[in-house]
């Protein structure tokens, strides 16, 4: 067997290729757990890869399983899954599975060393500064988008009804395993869905006028890996390819390095829209459907940008990016705007006053008031 180790500046050893779900016990057994609580979800359980995990863990192990994370985890579910590591005695965390599971696990790990509800952490509150060490924790995505296996942020929707940001160093998972084995059974429209959710995280993180030259860097491989390379596609269309489920979890991580730089307007928005509990959006849905307008309100503000991302995007120098986007969409067969996702025009106030409120709204290259929120949400709208 044969696997890259990358280092990076957020010190998460992270391991990536066919296979290495094998190296859990070594990082078990160097973070010191021998009982974690394990955060999933119930696709997770049923596709056999909890059983998985479990064939590879040590017999002194005894790992506990809170399988119940929904799509947009909220306080409640937190805490939840939080009174099962306290009454199991659990020394550990473990994220199996998408961005909710991730985000969940990395909020447990939190709030298993910190007392206290939630929104004092939150980055709105200016809470990271209250974060110190938390629990032990690994990342295991088991799709290729999130990024959050490599990310100091998790997100999530709070007992006041907002999706908020809680953020800190201390929550970089202490290591990731990235398989592409996990990803090989994923559907083409969540390889689709998950993998803009990735595309989303480099664009955003390569045109937020915050100056970090490493970063933009790191999302513009990934761009290139993705779109330009054609990863994306392929691993859409032929989702056994081993290559291209390699590349796109490389690119997921790729994007979660990147927006260390910050994000956008997209991801506001998509966390205002993520917050009606009902609908159950995908986070990476929303973000492919919003892009393309934030690229075109954002334009004259990314101009020195967009020689760099034409490039790694493959296309030529005076393409339209938000239409090639907006192409690659049509190609994944995802939704064509909001209303087709079964929001409404009457939403919009709300939602642009959520978004106002978002910290992703400060990265964005062109300010952001009430106002543009709600002209951007009207073009998502009707296009």
């Amino acid at each position: 067997m044969t696997f890259d180790t990358l280092t990076i500046a957020n010190n998460t050893n992270t391991v990536l290729g066919s296979g290495v779900i094998n190296t859990l016990p070594k990082n078990l057994e160097q973070l010191g757990i021998t009982k974690p609580l394990i955060c999933t979800d119930q696709g997770i359980l049923e596709a056999g890869i909890c059983e998985i995990l479990k064939d590879n863990l040590q017999d002194n192990v005894i790992a506990k399983f809170f399988h119940s994370t929904p799509a947009n985890p909220g306080e409640i579910d937190v805490f939840r899954a939080a009174k099962m590591f306290e009454e199991e005695r659990c020394d550990g965390v473990i994220g199996l599975g998408g961005g909710s599971s991730l985000d969940l696990a990395k909020t447990v790990a939190l709030v298993s060393t910190h007392p206290g509800e939630l929104e004092q952490y939150a980055v709105h509150r200016n809470g990271g500064y209250k974060i110190g060490s938390i629990a032990p924790l690994i990342a295991i995505p088991t799709t290729s988008g999130t990024g959050s296996e490599v990310a100091r942020a998790s997100v999530i929707i709070l007992n006041s009804g907002e999706k908020r940001i809680i953020a800190s160093p201390q929550m970089i998972p202490k290591v990731a395993i990235l398989d592409p084995d996990f990803t090989l059974s994923l559907s083409p429209s969540l390889t689709a869905s998950t993998g803009m959710d990735a595309v989303s995280h480099c664009l955003e993180a390569i045109c937020s006028p915050v100056k970090n030259p490493s970063a933009e860097a790191i999302g513009l491989v990934g761009l290139s890996k993705s779109i330009g390379e054609g990863a994306l596609l392929e691993a859409f269309e032929n989702g056994s390819n081993e290559k291209a489920r390699y590349d796109m979890l490389a690119v997921s991580t790729q994007g979660g390095m990147a927006f260390s730089k910050g994000l956008g307007a997209v991801h506001a928005m998509s966390h205002a829209c993520g917050k009606n509990t009902e609908l159950k959006l995908h986070h990476g849905t929303l973000n492919a459907v919003l892009l393309p307008s934030v690229l075109r309100f954002n334009e004259e503000h990314i101009l020195d940008k967009l020689p760099k991302i034409r490039t790694a995007m493959g296309v030529n120098a005076n393409s339209d990016i938000s239409l090639t986007i907006e192409e690659l969409n049509r190609k994944f067969g995802l939704p064509n705007n909001l209303c087709e996702m079964g929001l409404t025009l009457e939403m919009i106030p709300d939602l642009a006053l959520h978004c106002v409120k978002d910290m992703c709204s400060v990265t964005n290259p062109r300010k952001m008031d009430l106002e543009a929120y709600i002209e951007l949400f009207e073009e998502a709208f009707q296009k």
